[in-house]
């Protein structure tokens, strides 16, 4: 698709431009109201915060590696193999937590998806669960029309694309998500971040058209993100999931943070990085002829992976790249440490404490309130000013990745004394 994807970004260039954009990249840079230098500082800044936490993550993950492969598979320096990290872009290492589990700390004493099988849960069941919490947040429950038109499990009669995403399809009340969902952990969690979208995108449908949308485009992933941090074991006991009696206590912590830093704290140079390859093509500075060896380079600047095999420009590795333009909110707020509930906590519906979800309050206030100014909710504003209202703070800040997962931070460090890290 090489030649295809060549052909595409010309015409999109050329549609930019008329636009009256640079190019592709400089369009959506716009969409964040500041200037392109400006914007990929905050973002270099921003991931300079965090890259400590991944460095140490990533040393820790290759050394489990070693020892389960071998040094002729994933040696004890230099870059991970990607393959071996349980995902295809190497986003989410997530599906390897079994080999990294600390051990005696690894088993947290449950399993989300064996509950739920347990209590006879099937996948609309977990969808019900998932627009509960958001109701008792105070929030009206989802249109009957949601149930009739949502795609909740994979069609048995085609092939449909699988990856979660959730929609508004008239920008009023037809709200609907499209998933294959399984009866397991990742996709109760996935749910809960998809239905943010929905709520989210009911908040401020009220506005004019050019209005409707996140307050940046990263601003609907962060709220999936810091919904899905919720589900905690504090949670899975207020819905009758979980026995109290089998809550985790404090020496689970770590098995706790690390699982949730397999899954997230990659994604975060991914994002980063797929974004820079994209900027770099669109603007020119990445030619045809070097498409694949800068995919390669980045990606191993920025995450220390490698490809299990050698790649050339006959290759066009990032062809098969989903959409990658998420920020996770942790990044923007002071958050808990896993065992303190976040908005578990607070499930009374209409009595909200910051910063348990008044964003969403301020949003749907605010469109009630200015609608007729056109200065409340969706992209009225500019994002600092919703970010400000949220967290007290008008700029991105990886501090709250780093206190969220301190212990972790700890525990690795202690875990890699003696080892070669970085790549």
């Amino acid at each position: 698709m090489r030649q295809d994807y060549t052909r595409m970004v010309e015409i999109a260039n050329t549609g930019a431009k008329e636009l009256g954009f640079k190019d592709v990249g400089a369009m959506w840079r716009a969409g964040y109201d500041m200037q392109p230098d400006a914007f990929t500082a905050m973002l270099d800044r921003t991931w300079g915060q965090v890259k400590p936490l991944y460095n140490a993550l990533h040393c820790y993950t290759r050394a489990k590696l070693n020892e389960k492969y071998g040094d002729a598979v994933q040696p004890k320096t230099g870059p991970i193999r990607a393959d071996l990290l349980g995902n295809m872009w190497a986003q989410d290492w997530g599906a390897i937590y079994d080999v990294v589990a600390p051990q005696g700390a690894g088993d947290i004493g449950y399993d989300i998806g064996e509950l739920l099988k347990a209590r006879g849960d099937d996948p609309v069941k977990m969808v019900k669960i998932g627009e509960g919490f958001y109701t008792s947040l105070g929030f009206s429950p989802l249109p009957e029309t949601f149930w009739q038109r949502s795609q909740i499990t994979k069609p048995a009669d085609r092939e449909v694309i699988c990856h979660a995403s959730a929609w508004n399809v008239d920008n009023k009340d037809d709200l609907r998500i499209k998933m294959c969902t399984k009866v397991n952990a990742t996709d109760f969690v996935t749910i809960h971040h998809e239905l943010g979208h929905n709520f989210y995108q009911r908040a401020y449908n009220k506005q004019p058209y050019f209005y409707l949308g996140g307050a940046n485009d990263g601003f609907h992933e962060a709220i999936g993100d810091f919904i899905a941090l919720s589900v905690t074991p504090d949670y899975l006991v207020k819905i009758d999931l979980l026995d109290p009696a089998k809550v985790p206590d404090a020496s689970k912590d770590i098995g706790l943070l690390l699982r949730q830093a397999m899954e997230k704290v990659p994604g975060l140079p991914w994002t980063l990085l797929v974004d820079k390859w994209r900027w770099g093509v669109f603007d020119g500075s990445t030619p045809t002829t070097a498409y694949n060896k800068a995919w390669t380079d980045l990606r191993l600047n920025y995450m220390g992976v490698t490809p299990p095999a050698p790649r050339s420009e006959a290759d066009f590795d990032p062809g098969q790249v989903p959409h990658p333009r998420q920020h996770a909110l942790c990044a923007l707020l002071s958050c808990p440490h896993p065992a303190v509930p976040i908005l578990s906590g607070r499930l009374q519906a209409g009595r909200l404490e910051r910063p348990a979800a008044s964003l969403f309050l301020l949003w749907q206030q605010a469109g009630r309130r200015e609608a007729e100014r056109h200065a409340g909710a969706g992209r009225v504003k500019p994002w600092p000013d919703a970010l400000e209202a949220f967290t007290g703070t008008r700029e991105m800040d990886g501090s709250a990745i780093l206190a969220y997962f301190a212990p972790l931070k700890t525990w690795l460090d202690k875990q890699n004394k003696g080892r070669q890290c970085g790549w």
